[in-house]
């Protein structure tokens, strides 16, 4: 259940792209008050602040942001040092990153001038895309004992799945999202090319992709696992590698996966390796 009858926290958020124009407007929506932007293209912050009440006004210089509660750096993980070098922060200020593989220890240069934090939304945000906020592990991390208690407050309106993950797990979590969802959408790309490349449509494979997640969420997706691999089916797979003669790349991205495939199958015990009757 979300908790909506915590006290408005006054938010500045620093970005303007996928992640702030997702939270900016949800965190007003859950209530609380987002009193500034800044944004290093001005095109994108003055886009989003026009999604947003009129107190959002767009900071024209890190050294001019407007006092808040917290402010929220929406930023690549490599633009955070940077801003955090040239940013003009209320004295003791709460300033979170929103990275996933960002350490909190990036904010130790600061600690005799501000509080850091990560307010990590653990979710892959894309334009056009409606987000459900309160099924969104948002993931919490900070110097101090009130900054937390802060962050707790601005999530526990949002989602209703807040938890706190030290660096070292939130990395790991991290990765393991890289898996689940990048490279699966690489994969899925490279699935939609070939189809094209036969001129056979798109929507033919999308029953099976429904499935093939449904069931890895359904069982351990190594269990699940079907396929010419992990049937070491000698026959089909070269046939397949054939098939992928004029896309060398593709050839030798299948190879690996086979061969991963077929050792993570021979490490799993005997009665969870019997392909559960299932082929593909």
């Amino acid at each position: 259940m979300l908790i909506t009858d915590l006290k408005s926290l006054r938010v500045v958020v620093l970005g303007a792209g996928r992640v702030a124009a997702h939270l900016a407007p949800a965190l007003v929506s859950a209530g609380h008050q987002v009193v500034g932007l800044w944004s290093r293209n001005p095109e994108s912050g003055a886009a989003l602040a026009a999604r947003l009440p009129a107190t959002a006004a767009l900071a024209p210089h890190l050294t001019q942001l407007p006092p808040a509660d917290v402010y929220l750096l929406t930023l690549p993980d490599a633009v955070v040092p940077d801003v955090l070098a040239a940013a003009r922060f209320p004295a003791g200020a709460l300033v979170a990153h929103t990275a996933g593989a960002l350490p909190l220890s990036v904010f130790a240069p600061y600690k005799e001038q501000l509080r850091g934090g990560v307010f990590y939304p653990l979710q892959t945000f894309g334009p056009g895309r409606a987000i459900a906020w309160a099924d969104v592990p948002l993931c919490l991390e900070a110097t101090d004992a009130a900054a937390l208690a802060t962050l707790h407050r601005l999530a526990a309106a949002l989602s209703t799945d807040v938890r706190e993950l030290d660096s070292a797990r939130r990395l790991q979590l991290h990765v393991a999202a890289v898996w689940v969802s990048n490279f699966p959408n690489h994969l899925l790309g490279i699935g939609r090319e070939l189809l094209a490349g036969a001129g056979l449509p798109w929507e033919l494979l999308h029953p099976l992709i429904r499935e093939t997640v449904d069931k890895a969420l359904a069982q351990p997706p190594f269990v699940a696992q079907t396929g010419p691999a992990v049937r070491h089916d000698a026959a089909t797979l070269a046939r397949h590698e054939a098939a992928l003669a004029a896309q060398p790349r593709w050839q030798q991205l299948y190879q690996q996966l086979t061969a991963s495939i077929q050792a993570t199958a021979g490490l799993l015990p005997a009665a969870a390796n019997n392909g559960s009757g299932s082929r593909l």
